[in-house]
């Protein structure tokens, strides 16, 4: 079971250009890191509506882990 929580309404994203690349974007549940991962190659070609779509992922994301390090308090390690 992977220690990172996937924005599941990013599933329809795909590369604009038709290469079948997809973003992926997710919070590490144990330290609140945020996870951007383009699959299938190193870049991706997105129109407007998805690129809107991955950047509010991304600031959901980024909530999420301000809340989780916010709830480890300063004396909780974090994981390697």
């Amino acid at each position: 079971m992977s220690a990172f929580a996937s924005d599941l309404g990013l599933d329809g994203i795909r590369d604009a250009a038709g290469h079948g690349t997809e973003v992926d974007v997710a919070v590490h549940l144990h330290d609140g890191t945020v996870r951007l991962s383009i699959l299938w190659t190193q870049d991706i070609l997105l129109n407007a509506d998805d690129a809107d779509q991955v950047a509010q992922a991304l600031q959901h994301a980024a909530e999420q882990a301000r809340r989780i390090t916010a709830a480890k308090g300063p004396d909780v390690p974090t994981e390697a």
